[in-house]
């Protein structure tokens, strides 16, 4: 028998997974020969926020079209992690993801007790045991490069970010990146981090922007869920420069929003799912950079055919084209701390 999944929600989470047991418990035996064409997705917030989630969904479409059955969970909370990585692995679905860094503690704990399936997380610093494996590109490339083209088009010397999850080791890169490709740029720009609370409060985000703009920062970067609108917002009344997670940031306001972070989820997680089918994947961490040998996993770009809008001189986005280069061929490595990525200035 085949059990056409449909998105649960935080609310409903609790009840699947009571039906799910019941079904086991009355001997609806779910074959081992779907086990390797079911892929399921937990997502930290709502999947029509146009930035993190949204792409994970994306994600996660890709593997329907390879053929795998599919569901999610959206708005998940860290309260609900472990039982819903549960419910799915005891469904049969194998990867099982955890669409944020977030989940990669829950992934370790389950994952001894569901030792035939794979839980891939995403942005993870690491995999994990036997079935756990890591999946991000990375953050210090691009979050170097922004803070390159930040300090290209600042007038006042002043830029900001942005962020949430302070100390989590991807937001650690892109934050850190970040500072020293300004610093790298112009030695004396003042580069100000803000870290809020919470990845989907825009109001929350918009607030932080506008200290930061307050303060002299005429350029803010983030990298945000739901949240990310917030400092669109403020960059938009303010007449300041910022960077998106997607084409519909840069059709919300295509003046300020003079690049987005295009995230290729889709491809990654398809080369995630192809290696948990023919038995290659390793429990470590995949990163996808601009020396990666399967090419970079995330791309600056305001279009399908530019990177970045009018707003940038042609100088400047050579500039970033040229550093973009040195990733590429290996001349340039950088390496970030926690300092780098302090908050503060």
């Amino acid at each position: 028998m085949r059990f056409t999944v449909e998105p649960i929600s935080s609310v409903a989470r609790r009840a699947a997974l009571s039906l799910s047991v019941a079904l086991i418990a009355g001997g609806v035996a779910l074959g081992a020969a779907h086990a390797q064409d079911k892929a399921a997705m937990l997502l930290p917030g709502s999947v029509n926020d146009q930035s993190w989630n949204a792409i994970g969904l994306a994600g996660l479409n890709k593997l329907k079209e390879m053929g795998y059955e599919t569901a999610y969970s959206e708005n998940v909370s860290p309260a609900d992690q472990i039982e819903t990585m549960k419910d799915y692995a005891r469904r049969g679905f194998s990867p099982v993801i955890g669409h944020s860094g977030r989940f990669l503690s829950a992934g370790q704990r389950v994952g001894p007790e569901f030792d035939k399936t794979w839980f891939v997380v995403a942005s993870a610093a690491q995999g994990a045991g036997k079935n756990v494996a890591g999946l991000d590109y990375n953050n210090i490339h691009i979050g170097y490069l922004m803070g390159v083209l930040a300090a290209r088009m600042s007038k006042s010397g002043k830029v900001g970010v942005v962020s949430g999850l302070e100390g989590l080791p991807n937001v650690v890169q892109y934050v850190g990146g970040f500072r020293l490709g300004a610093k790298a740029t112009k030695p004396d720009i003042e580069v100000k981090v803000i870290y809020i609370k919470d990845m989907e409060d825009a109001a929350l985000s918009k607030e932080a922007a506008l200290s930061l703009i307050a303060g002299g920062a005429d350029f803010i970067y983030g990298k945000l869920n739901a949240a990310q609108m917030g400092l669109i917002q403020a960059a938009k009344e303010k007449g300041v420069y910022t960077s998106g997670r997607s084409f519909g940031h840069v059709a919300a306001a295509p003046e300020a929003v003079v690049t987005a972070t295009i995230e290729n989820w889709p491809a990654m997680y398809a080369a995630a799912a192809k290696s948990v089918k023919d038995g290659t994947i390793k429990p470590e961490l995949t990163m996808y950079g601009y020396d990666s040998p399967a090419g970079s996993g995330a791309d600056l770009k305001y279009s399908d055919s530019k990177a970045f809008g009018p707003a940038v001189p042609p100088a400047v986005a050579e500039a970033v084209e040229a550093v973009k280069k040195k990733f590429t061929s290996g001349e340039l490595k950088v390496t970030v701390t926690k300092e780098d990525a302090r908050g503060g200035v």
